[in-house]
């Protein structure tokens, strides 16, 4: 499946932003979805993930309560980044995983995921 990223750009700390990520794949909903980032010098870290079939979502500590993500039709997942704090500032790559489970499962490795976005950048300043 090919991942169409967008939504990145430069803000302030306190905006927020919007990312999307799209896919022309009619099996889209059968993928585990998540985000991650990577800050410059840094590893990819994870971000969010939501499960099959939207009812589960995880996300890490760092984003707790200022980022949602979720899944709406057949073929996009969003990510919506309030309250941005210069420490979010990265390259954001959304992905889909196809980690055995149910419809209920989530996936926060990176080596569970098989497909990638071309990243798109946020930059924060403070």
């Amino acid at each position: 499946v090919q991942l169409q990223a967008s939504g990145g750009g430069l803000v302030q700390a306190g905006d927020s932003l919007r990312l999307s990520c799209t896919a022309s794949d009619p099996t889209f909903s059968d993928y585990i979805l998540g985000y991650f980032r990577q800050a410059p010098g840094k590893e990819r870290d994870f971000v969010a993930t939501i499960s099959r079939d939207g009812r589960r979502i995880y996300y890490a500590d760092s984003v707790k309560g200022r980022f949602t993500i979720s899944r709406i039709a057949r073929n996009a997942v969003y990510l919506q980044m309030n309250d941005l704090k210069p420490e979010d500032t990265a390259l954001y790559y959304c992905a889909a995983s196809m980690k055995r489970g149910t419809n209920l499962s989530i996936a926060t490795a990176i080596e569970d995921y098989t497909y990638w976005g071309q990243g798109t950048l946020v930059t924060v300043s403070s």
